[in-house]
Protein backbone atom coordinates (compact mmCIF):
# COMPACT_ATOMS: atom_id res chain seq x y z
CA UNK A 1 0.00 0.00 0.00
CA UNK A 2 2.91 2.52 0.52
CA UNK A 3 4.43 1.61 -2.43
CA UNK A 4 1.28 2.60 -4.51
CA UNK A 5 0.73 5.84 -2.23
CA UNK A 6 4.52 6.36 -3.47
CA UNK A 7 4.00 6.19 -6.56
CA UNK A 8 1.49 7.85 -6.74
CA UNK A 9 2.81 10.97 -5.27
CA UNK A 10 6.15 10.85 -7.77
CA UNK A 11 3.58 10.72 -10.51
CA UNK A 12 1.74 13.52 -9.77
CA UNK A 13 5.42 15.54 -9.19
CA UNK A 14 6.61 13.90 -12.77
CA UNK A 15 9.14 11.89 -10.97
CA UNK A 16 10.32 8.85 -12.24
CA UNK A 17 8.80 5.58 -10.23
CA UNK A 18 11.35 3.47 -7.99
CA UNK A 19 11.58 -0.28 -9.50
CA UNK A 20 14.03 -2.71 -9.31
CA UNK A 21 14.83 -1.72 -12.75
CA UNK A 22 15.52 1.42 -11.70
CA UNK A 23 17.41 0.82 -8.49
CA UNK A 24 19.60 -1.80 -10.51
CA UNK A 25 20.35 1.29 -12.95
CA UNK A 26 21.22 3.77 -9.99
CA UNK A 27 24.73 3.93 -10.41
CA UNK A 28 24.68 5.25 -13.79
CA UNK A 29 25.02 8.71 -14.15
CA UNK A 30 22.01 10.89 -14.69
CA UNK A 31 21.13 12.25 -18.05
CA UNK A 32 18.36 14.96 -17.55
CA UNK A 33 18.29 15.29 -21.27
CA UNK A 34 16.69 11.64 -21.80
CA UNK A 35 13.09 11.88 -23.21
CA UNK A 36 13.09 15.89 -23.92
CA UNK A 37 11.80 17.46 -27.40
CA UNK A 38 15.10 18.88 -29.63
CA UNK A 39 14.59 22.17 -30.44
CA UNK A 40 14.81 21.53 -34.02
CA UNK A 41 13.14 18.17 -34.93
CA UNK A 42 13.36 16.11 -37.99
CA UNK A 43 10.08 17.69 -38.97
CA UNK A 44 11.77 21.60 -38.50
CA UNK A 45 14.85 20.54 -40.79
CA UNK A 46 12.00 19.03 -43.65
CA UNK A 47 10.79 22.54 -43.41
CA UNK A 48 13.98 24.43 -43.39
CA UNK A 49 14.93 22.47 -46.03
CA UNK A 50 12.11 22.82 -48.49
CA UNK A 51 12.00 26.74 -47.67
CA UNK A 52 15.26 27.27 -48.38
CA UNK A 53 15.62 25.15 -51.45
CA UNK A 54 12.35 26.58 -52.61
CA UNK A 55 14.56 30.08 -52.25
CA UNK A 56 17.18 29.26 -53.97
CA UNK A 57 15.17 27.88 -56.91
CA UNK A 58 13.03 30.98 -57.13
CA UNK A 59 16.65 33.00 -57.18
CA UNK A 60 17.88 31.23 -60.16
CA UNK A 61 15.03 31.08 -61.64
CA UNK A 62 14.63 35.27 -61.59
CA UNK A 63 18.28 35.72 -62.19
CA UNK A 64 18.82 33.51 -65.45
CA UNK A 65 15.78 35.51 -67.03
CA UNK A 66 17.04 38.98 -66.09
CA UNK A 67 20.26 38.20 -67.27
CA UNK A 68 19.42 37.14 -70.19
CA UNK A 69 16.54 40.29 -70.62
CA UNK A 70 19.86 42.83 -69.66
CA UNK A 71 22.21 41.06 -72.02
CA UNK A 72 19.70 41.45 -75.10
CA UNK A 73 19.41 45.08 -74.15
CA UNK A 74 23.26 45.92 -74.04
CA UNK A 75 23.94 43.29 -76.56
CA UNK A 76 24.41 46.12 -79.31
CA UNK A 77 26.46 48.61 -76.92
CA UNK A 78 28.40 45.35 -75.35
CA UNK A 79 29.29 44.87 -79.27
CA UNK A 80 30.08 48.54 -80.44
CA UNK A 81 32.59 48.70 -76.78
CA UNK A 82 34.56 45.88 -78.13
CA UNK A 83 33.97 43.95 -74.88
CA UNK A 84 35.77 40.36 -74.22
CA UNK A 85 33.72 37.89 -73.53
CA UNK A 86 35.61 37.39 -69.92
CA UNK A 87 35.01 40.91 -69.21
CA UNK A 88 30.98 40.12 -69.81
CA UNK A 89 31.68 37.08 -67.69
CA UNK A 90 32.91 39.10 -64.68
CA UNK A 91 30.16 41.63 -65.14
CA UNK A 92 27.55 39.25 -64.81
CA UNK A 93 29.20 37.28 -62.08
CA UNK A 94 29.10 40.63 -60.36
CA UNK A 95 25.58 41.01 -61.46
CA UNK A 96 24.37 37.87 -60.23
CA UNK A 97 24.93 38.87 -56.21
CA UNK A 98 23.85 42.00 -56.04
CA UNK A 99 20.23 41.71 -57.93
CA UNK A 100 19.62 38.80 -55.40
CA UNK A 101 20.60 40.40 -52.69
CA UNK A 102 18.29 43.62 -54.25
CA UNK A 103 15.38 41.45 -54.76
CA UNK A 104 15.01 38.66 -51.04
CA UNK A 105 12.59 40.01 -49.31
CA UNK A 106 10.32 39.12 -52.60
CA UNK A 107 12.26 36.01 -52.99
CA UNK A 108 11.88 35.20 -49.19
CA UNK A 109 7.82 36.50 -49.80
CA UNK A 110 7.29 33.82 -53.07
CA UNK A 111 8.79 30.88 -51.34
CA UNK A 112 7.41 30.97 -48.16
CA UNK A 113 3.89 30.75 -49.79
CA UNK A 114 4.60 28.83 -52.56
CA UNK A 115 6.26 26.09 -50.24
CA UNK A 116 3.43 26.79 -47.50
CA UNK A 117 0.70 26.41 -50.19
CA UNK A 118 1.65 23.36 -51.26
CA UNK A 119 1.51 21.97 -47.51
CA UNK A 120 -1.68 23.52 -47.31
CA UNK A 121 -3.19 21.71 -50.56
CA UNK A 122 -2.01 18.58 -49.51
CA UNK A 123 -3.80 18.79 -46.02
CA UNK A 124 0.09 18.40 -44.30
CA UNK A 125 -0.46 21.27 -41.86
CA UNK A 126 -3.40 20.19 -40.88
CA UNK A 127 -1.71 16.78 -39.81
CA UNK A 128 0.46 18.75 -38.15
CA UNK A 129 -1.72 20.42 -36.31
CA UNK A 130 -3.56 17.39 -35.43
CA UNK A 131 -0.55 16.21 -34.01
CA UNK A 132 -0.71 19.11 -31.23
CA UNK A 133 1.78 21.13 -33.01
CA UNK A 134 0.37 24.67 -32.62
CA UNK A 135 0.33 27.65 -35.36
CA UNK A 136 3.34 29.13 -32.95
CA UNK A 137 5.35 26.08 -33.16
CA UNK A 138 4.65 25.57 -37.10
CA UNK A 139 6.68 28.94 -37.55
CA UNK A 140 9.50 27.82 -35.39
CA UNK A 141 11.62 26.16 -38.86
CA UNK A 142 10.27 29.41 -40.93
CA UNK A 143 11.91 32.08 -38.27
CA UNK A 144 15.47 29.89 -38.32
CA UNK A 145 15.04 29.23 -41.98
CA UNK A 146 14.76 33.27 -42.17
CA UNK A 147 17.54 34.16 -39.61
CA UNK A 148 19.41 31.98 -41.84
CA UNK A 149 19.05 34.35 -45.11
CA UNK A 150 18.62 37.65 -42.99
CA UNK A 151 22.04 36.69 -41.81
CA UNK A 152 23.53 35.95 -45.12
CA UNK A 153 21.77 38.70 -46.86
CA UNK A 154 23.15 40.85 -44.11
CA UNK A 155 26.91 39.81 -44.24
CA UNK A 156 27.01 39.83 -48.49
CA UNK A 157 25.19 43.23 -48.73
CA UNK A 158 28.01 44.59 -46.41
CA UNK A 159 31.05 43.01 -46.92
CA UNK A 160 30.93 40.86 -50.31
CA UNK A 161 28.67 43.17 -52.78
CA UNK A 162 30.25 45.99 -52.48
CA UNK A 163 33.24 45.30 -53.30
CA UNK A 164 31.56 43.42 -56.78
CA UNK A 165 29.67 46.42 -57.33
CA UNK A 166 33.49 48.45 -58.24
CA UNK A 167 33.89 46.41 -60.91
CA UNK A 168 30.28 46.06 -61.91
CA UNK A 169 29.56 50.15 -62.17
CA UNK A 170 32.86 50.78 -63.65
CA UNK A 171 32.21 48.13 -66.37
CA UNK A 172 28.87 49.84 -66.55
CA UNK A 173 30.58 53.15 -67.22
CA UNK A 174 32.92 52.02 -69.47
CA UNK A 175 30.79 49.62 -71.86
CA UNK A 176 27.67 50.30 -71.42
CA UNK A 177 27.14 53.83 -70.42
CA UNK A 178 30.05 55.11 -72.51
CA UNK A 179 31.12 57.18 -69.71
CA UNK A 180 35.07 59.11 -69.74
CA UNK A 181 36.67 58.93 -65.79
CA UNK A 182 37.08 62.51 -64.64
CA UNK A 183 40.27 62.74 -64.58
CA UNK A 184 40.91 66.11 -62.78
CA UNK A 185 38.86 68.91 -61.05
CA UNK A 186 39.10 72.35 -60.75
CA UNK A 187 38.35 74.96 -57.06
CA UNK A 188 37.54 72.21 -54.72
CA UNK A 189 36.60 73.47 -51.23
CA UNK A 190 36.07 71.25 -48.71
CA UNK A 191 36.39 71.43 -44.31
CA UNK A 192 38.63 68.38 -43.73
CA UNK A 193 38.30 68.48 -39.60
CA UNK A 194 36.64 70.84 -37.62
CA UNK A 195 37.56 74.01 -38.06
CA UNK A 196 39.92 73.34 -41.04
CA UNK A 197 39.18 74.20 -44.41
CA UNK A 198 41.21 73.06 -47.49
CA UNK A 199 40.93 74.45 -50.80
CA UNK A 200 42.57 73.46 -54.21
CA UNK A 201 42.94 75.75 -57.61
CA UNK A 202 43.28 72.47 -59.79
CA UNK A 203 43.71 68.97 -59.03
CA UNK A 204 44.90 66.28 -61.34
CA UNK A 205 43.47 62.58 -60.85
CA UNK A 206 46.07 60.86 -62.99
CA UNK A 207 49.28 62.45 -61.07
CA UNK A 208 47.81 62.63 -57.63
CA UNK A 209 48.87 66.21 -57.62
CA UNK A 210 47.53 69.16 -56.77
CA UNK A 211 48.19 73.34 -57.79
CA UNK A 212 46.93 76.28 -55.81
CA UNK A 213 46.61 74.72 -52.43
CA UNK A 214 45.78 76.74 -49.30
CA UNK A 215 44.52 75.77 -45.61
CA UNK A 216 42.68 77.99 -43.34
CA UNK A 217 42.16 76.89 -39.22
CA UNK A 218 40.09 78.51 -37.21
CA UNK A 219 39.31 78.58 -33.65
CA UNK A 220 36.29 80.17 -32.32
CA UNK A 221 35.68 81.27 -35.84
CA UNK A 222 38.98 83.25 -35.43
CA UNK A 223 41.59 82.58 -38.39
CA UNK A 224 44.79 81.43 -36.44
CA UNK A 225 46.66 79.74 -39.15
CA UNK A 226 46.72 80.54 -42.96
CA UNK A 227 49.02 77.86 -45.37
CA UNK A 228 49.55 78.55 -48.97
CA UNK A 229 51.86 75.97 -51.39
CA UNK A 230 52.23 75.59 -54.66
CA UNK A 231 51.74 72.28 -54.90
CA UNK A 232 50.59 69.30 -53.41
CA UNK A 233 50.94 66.02 -53.64
CA UNK A 234 49.15 62.66 -52.87
CA UNK A 235 51.50 60.44 -50.97
CA UNK A 236 50.34 56.57 -52.52
CA UNK A 237 53.11 55.06 -50.66
CA UNK A 238 52.52 56.03 -47.52
CA UNK A 239 50.69 52.85 -45.05
CA UNK A 240 48.70 56.13 -44.35
CA UNK A 241 46.09 57.53 -46.39
CA UNK A 242 46.09 60.87 -45.16
CA UNK A 243 49.67 61.70 -46.28
CA UNK A 244 50.64 64.67 -48.30
CA UNK A 245 53.63 66.62 -49.30
CA UNK A 246 53.34 70.32 -50.37
CA UNK A 247 55.69 72.31 -52.30
CA UNK A 248 56.95 76.04 -51.92
CA UNK A 249 54.83 76.57 -48.93
CA UNK A 250 54.36 79.49 -46.76
CA UNK A 251 52.55 79.15 -43.21
CA UNK A 252 51.56 82.42 -41.36
CA UNK A 253 50.48 81.59 -38.14
CA UNK A 254 48.06 84.45 -35.95
CA UNK A 255 48.11 84.82 -32.15
CA UNK A 256 46.59 87.82 -31.30
CA UNK A 257 48.30 90.83 -32.13
CA UNK A 258 51.21 88.61 -33.21
CA UNK A 259 51.92 87.35 -36.69
CA UNK A 260 54.74 84.66 -37.25
CA UNK A 261 55.97 83.34 -41.19
CA UNK A 262 57.28 80.23 -42.26
CA UNK A 263 58.35 79.05 -45.30
CA UNK A 264 59.90 76.42 -46.92
CA UNK A 265 60.99 74.21 -49.98
CA UNK A 266 59.00 70.68 -48.76
CA UNK A 267 56.74 69.54 -46.13
CA UNK A 268 55.57 65.89 -45.40
CA UNK A 269 52.07 66.53 -43.13
CA UNK A 270 48.71 64.67 -42.78
CA UNK A 271 45.69 66.14 -44.10
CA UNK A 272 42.39 64.08 -43.81
CA UNK A 273 41.05 64.04 -46.86
CA UNK A 274 42.09 61.80 -49.78
CA UNK A 275 42.35 62.71 -53.96
CA UNK A 276 38.52 60.39 -53.79
CA UNK A 277 37.00 63.33 -51.85
CA UNK A 278 37.12 65.44 -55.01
CA UNK A 279 34.90 63.59 -57.03
CA UNK A 280 31.91 62.09 -57.07
CA UNK A 281 31.01 58.68 -58.29
CA UNK A 282 27.53 57.77 -59.26
CA UNK A 283 25.97 54.89 -57.19
CA UNK A 284 29.10 55.46 -54.89
CA UNK A 285 27.33 54.30 -51.58
CA UNK A 286 27.03 50.75 -53.24
CA UNK A 287 30.76 50.09 -53.26
CA UNK A 288 31.61 50.69 -50.04
CA UNK A 289 31.49 48.12 -47.29
CA UNK A 290 29.96 48.92 -43.99
CA UNK A 291 32.53 50.29 -42.12
CA UNK A 292 33.57 52.23 -45.01
CA UNK A 293 30.69 53.97 -45.70
CA UNK A 294 29.64 54.33 -42.13
CA UNK A 295 32.96 56.35 -42.14
CA UNK A 296 32.26 58.16 -45.30
CA UNK A 297 28.93 59.71 -43.38
CA UNK A 298 30.65 60.80 -40.12
CA UNK A 299 33.74 62.22 -42.44
CA UNK A 300 31.05 63.86 -44.27
CA UNK A 301 29.20 65.35 -41.24
CA UNK A 302 32.41 66.57 -39.98
CA UNK A 303 33.05 68.26 -43.34
CA UNK A 304 29.53 70.35 -42.58
CA UNK A 305 28.16 68.27 -46.40
CA UNK A 306 24.52 68.39 -46.25
CA UNK A 307 23.33 66.54 -48.99
CA UNK A 308 24.28 62.53 -48.18
CA UNK A 309 20.86 61.27 -47.46
CA UNK A 310 21.80 58.89 -50.43
CA UNK A 311 24.15 57.33 -48.12
CA UNK A 312 22.09 57.49 -44.82
CA UNK A 313 19.51 55.68 -46.50
CA UNK A 314 21.87 53.17 -48.06
CA UNK A 315 23.49 52.48 -44.55
CA UNK A 316 19.96 52.27 -43.05
CA UNK A 317 18.94 49.55 -45.55
CA UNK A 318 21.58 47.52 -44.96
CA UNK A 319 19.87 46.61 -41.54
CA UNK A 320 16.33 47.05 -42.37
CA UNK A 321 16.66 44.32 -45.60
CA UNK A 322 17.40 41.64 -43.81
CA UNK A 323 15.29 42.11 -41.09
CA UNK A 324 12.54 42.05 -43.74
CA UNK A 325 12.76 38.44 -44.10
CA UNK A 326 11.07 37.71 -40.61
CA UNK A 327 8.19 40.06 -41.18
CA UNK A 328 7.81 38.97 -44.78
CA UNK A 329 8.38 35.18 -43.41
CA UNK A 330 5.18 35.67 -40.66
CA UNK A 331 2.88 37.38 -43.49
CA UNK A 332 3.52 34.31 -45.58
CA UNK A 333 2.63 31.71 -43.85
CA UNK A 334 -0.44 33.50 -42.13
CA UNK A 335 -1.56 33.59 -46.18
CA UNK A 336 -1.14 30.35 -47.04
CA UNK A 337 -1.29 28.36 -44.09
CA UNK A 338 -5.24 27.49 -44.62
CA UNK A 339 -6.48 25.13 -47.13
CA UNK A 340 -8.73 27.18 -49.71
CA UNK A 341 -10.82 26.48 -52.87
CA UNK A 342 -8.98 28.44 -55.11
CA UNK A 343 -5.56 26.91 -53.97
CA UNK A 344 -2.24 28.09 -54.37
CA UNK A 345 -3.30 31.00 -56.61
CA UNK A 346 -5.21 33.17 -54.06
CA UNK A 347 -2.51 32.84 -52.08
CA UNK A 348 0.79 33.42 -54.53
CA UNK A 349 -1.88 36.42 -55.90
CA UNK A 350 -2.13 38.19 -52.32
CA UNK A 351 1.66 37.52 -51.54
CA UNK A 352 2.59 39.23 -54.84
CA UNK A 353 0.21 41.98 -54.14
CA UNK A 354 1.89 42.90 -50.99
CA UNK A 355 5.79 42.44 -51.96
CA UNK A 356 5.60 44.54 -54.51
CA UNK A 357 3.61 46.88 -52.56
CA UNK A 358 6.46 46.26 -49.88
CA UNK A 359 8.99 47.43 -52.50
CA UNK A 360 7.16 50.09 -53.99
CA UNK A 361 6.28 51.82 -50.33
CA UNK A 362 10.15 50.93 -49.56
CA UNK A 363 11.13 53.20 -53.50
CA UNK A 364 8.86 56.30 -51.85
CA UNK A 365 10.19 56.14 -48.87
CA UNK A 366 13.87 56.55 -50.04
CA UNK A 367 12.53 59.07 -52.87
CA UNK A 368 11.24 61.07 -49.68
CA UNK A 369 14.40 60.78 -48.09
CA UNK A 370 16.62 61.76 -50.76
CA UNK A 371 14.63 64.68 -51.69
CA UNK A 372 11.85 65.65 -49.41
CA UNK A 373 14.08 66.07 -46.21
CA UNK A 374 12.85 62.74 -44.19
CA UNK A 375 15.67 61.36 -42.15
CA UNK A 376 16.62 58.67 -43.80
CA UNK A 377 16.41 55.67 -40.93
CA UNK A 378 12.72 56.98 -40.27
CA UNK A 379 12.12 56.41 -44.24
CA UNK A 380 14.45 53.23 -44.83
CA UNK A 381 12.28 51.52 -41.12
CA UNK A 382 8.64 52.84 -41.84
CA UNK A 383 7.81 49.76 -44.49
CA UNK A 384 9.04 47.64 -41.99
CA UNK A 385 7.17 48.89 -39.00
CA UNK A 386 3.57 49.12 -41.07
CA UNK A 387 4.34 45.79 -42.52
CA UNK A 388 5.37 44.23 -38.60
CA UNK A 389 1.38 45.58 -38.13
CA UNK A 390 -0.10 44.20 -40.36
CA UNK A 391 2.03 40.46 -39.96
CA UNK A 392 0.70 40.75 -36.51
CA UNK A 393 -3.28 41.59 -37.39
CA UNK A 394 -2.51 38.51 -39.89
CA UNK A 395 -0.61 36.63 -36.89
CA UNK A 396 -3.63 37.01 -34.70
CA UNK A 397 -6.39 36.41 -37.33
CA UNK A 398 -5.21 33.02 -38.00
CA UNK A 399 -6.27 30.09 -35.89
CA UNK A 400 -3.51 28.93 -33.43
Amino acid sequence: MLKNILSKIKHYLCLPVSTPASRSNASEPHRPDRGRKPLIGKLDRYIIYKFISTYLFLIAIIIVIAVIFDFNENIDKLTQSHASALKIAQYYSNFVPYFANLFSPLFVFIAVIFFTSKLADKSEIIAMKSTGMSFKRLLRPYMVSAALIAASSFYLGSYVIPKSNVARVNFQNRYIKKKTDITSVDNVQMQVDTGVVAYITHFDNISKSGYGFSLDKFVDKKLISHLTAQTIQYDTLSDHRFSWTIRSYEIRTLKGMREKMERGDKLDTTIIMEPKDFFYVRDQEQTLTMPELKEFIDRQKLRGVANISKFEVEYYKRFAMPFAAFILTVIGVCLSSQKRKGGMGISLGAGLALSFAYILFQTISASFANNAGLDAWIAVWLPNVIFAFVALALYLKTPQ
